[in-house]
């Protein structure tokens, strides 16, 4: 992990920079937040900034902002004032760290705040195949493409291609291609000179720069605008960028993960996406199986997460009952890893007892899993979901197509906790598409549920996660 430690370095957070660095952070340092937005600026890149709390932490985060940089921020100071550590907080700090530093709390803090505790677990045989697969290629300079539902882990088995492969110590940045606007992916990915637009004060190192000597990932690259595809092939073939306003190009010397959860050779045959930019990105090609494909993991993914999210509480690990897998076991998991791991940590929550049970583990809507009740399938299971069919059938009787495809748009991205990403997949349409929908609803006075919060809000169309 990078870490940039932003004030002046007195013993005790001189102290907090060695047990960060005793833990395997990489530790740059500056005396001022101007520095510290400057340094990012040029691509020597964070994954967290430890900010004294008596410099101004909100103006260092507007002002990363304004750059497109968002890089999550923790407090420390010496005095352990109350007032500062809570305007800290208010500013946007994750977390406040007293000094002088306890071991155990950095270490923890890190985890937390970094997040980079994303181990690739499994033990299905589906999986440990495409497992196999990416040892083979993992330390090659091939492009790989990772495909497969939102969901099913493609950032962590790139992540995992990265730490097995010859560039490990070298950086890896991802960039969300379907999160970020077309007009603004261009300075984000190649950067962009002094000038080259309005707004842009000052020169702003890009993500392929940054990667420089690593891997970049371009998650969900078929949102990609294909204009810029034409860019895109270019640096991957050239391995040299133009930056937005620029004069000269800027060799890069980097290895190219991208995935997707879209069929990119249909998007091919639609014209939406280049054909000879996806035979350089897809030299290998690694398929994740879906969750409900690889049963197998569905109980080891289940205890990790469990583990996980008792610490991150400060609760207990307690065991998952046996009707507790076999609920599990008979769940269908349509949004994958992503939606168990949702589950878990809701399950950690709502436990009663020595163990987690089955009605511990509920859905996004409070509901309970269906499929197992007790341990064994409910045999009025069938006849109930017969009468809530008609029910619902009934209830759209009169409404028009444009009414009955918001109540599906809507109802999906409830299910989904207002992720775009994992909303379009479902309903089959582009990220773009699905964009578009939610500025129009939203235009209407429609309340539109925010990513990943649950909160419904006027007006969030265009946001994307």
């Amino acid at each position: 992990m990078r870490l940039l430690v932003v004030g002046r370095l007195s013993g005790q957070l001189a102290a907090a920079v060695k047990m960060a660095m005793a833990h395997g952070a990489k530790v740059n340092h500056v005396e001022r937040t101007d520095q510290a937005t400057e340094q990012l600026r040029r691509g020597q890149g964070a994954d967290l900034l430890m900010v004294d709390y008596n410099l101004d932490i909100g103006a260092l985060i507007a002002a990363n902002e304004a750059e497109r940089i968002f890089v999550p921020v923790v407090a420390c100071g010496v005095d352990n004032d109350a007032d500062k550590a809570a305007a800290a907080i208010r500013a946007g700090a994750k977390e406040f760290i007293p000094l002088p530093p306890e071991a155990d709390l950095i270490a923890a803090v890190l985890a937390a705040v970094a997040d980079d505790e994303r181990p690739l677990i499994s033990a299905d045989p589906s999986m440990q195949a495409v497992i196999k697969l990416a040892d083979q290629v993992a330390r090659s300079e091939a492009s790989i493409l990772i495909t497969g539902e939102s969901g099913v882990g493609k950032e962590v088995m790139a992540r995992y291609l990265h730490t097995h492969s010859k560039r490990a110590e070298r950086p890896f940045i991802s960039v969300n291609c379907a999160a970020i606007p077309d007009n603004l992916l261009e300075s984000e990915l190649f950067g962009h000179e002094k000038g080259a637009f309005t707004g842009a004060v000052a020169r702003r190192i890009g993500k392929f720069e940054e990667a420089d000597g690593g891997t970049l990932l371009l998650d969900e690259i078929s949102e990609m605008d294909a204009r810029l595809q034409a860019k895109l092939l270019r640096a991957i073939q050239e391995r040299i960028i133009d930056r937005v306003g620029g004069t000269r190009p800027v060799p890069v010397n980097i290895r190219i993960i991208a995935t997707s959860n879209r069929d990119l050779a249909k998007a091919v045959a639609e014209g939406t996406f280049r054909e000879d930019l996806l035979y350089r990105l897809n030299v290998v090609n690694l398929r994740l199986p879906a969750l409900r494909e690889r049963p197998g993991d569905v109980a080891v993914l289940a205890d990790h997460f469990v583990k996980k999210y008792a610490a991150a509480n400060g609760v207990p690990v307690r065991p998952l009952s046996l009707d507790a897998r076999r609920a599990l076991a008979a769940h269908r998991w349509p949004g994958n890893v992503r939606e168990l791991e949702n589950a878990m940590h809701r399950a950690v929550l709502l436990a009663i007892g020595s163990e987690i049970d089955a009605q511990a583990i509920r859905l996004p809507d409070g509901q309970p899993l269906m499929g197992a009740v007790g341990g064994a399938v409910d045999n009025g299971l069938a006849g109930r979901a017969a009468q809530t069919a008609d029910a619902v059938s009934r209830a759209y009787v009169g409404q028009t197509v444009a009414q009955m495809e918001k109540t599906l748009i809507l109802d999906t991205l409830t299910h989904c906790l207002g992720n775009r990403t994992h909303a379009a997949n479902i309903l089959g349409i582009s990220i773009r598409t699905l964009r578009n929908k939610l500025n129009e609803y939203a235009d209407e006075g429609t309340q539109i549920m925010a990513p990943q919060t649950g909160i419904a809000t006027a007006g969030y169309g265009v946001s994307a996660a």
